[in-house]
């Protein structure tokens, strides 16, 4: 199954959830903004929303500074 992320098409081996998309790329998903196909994902859906094929992620990261 193919999805884009970040603008890079990614193959993946089986259907998974954000959440476990996420977890394999070692994202912290408290630091995350996830937006799936035009939508940002709120952030208590990452476990229950599971990729299809053709899904288009961008996935945008907090940084702190000072």
């Amino acid at each position: 199954m193919d999805v884009t992320i970040n603008g890079e098409t990614e193959s993946l081996a089986a259907p998974c959830s954000v959440a476990d998309l996420l977890a394999a790329r070692g994202h912290d998903a408290t630091r995350v903004v996830v937006e799936r196909n035009g939508e940002i994902l709120p952030r208590e859906h990452f476990s229950q929303t599971v990729l299809c094929e053709a899904d288009c992620l961008e996935i945008v990261h907090f940084v702190g500074g000072g």
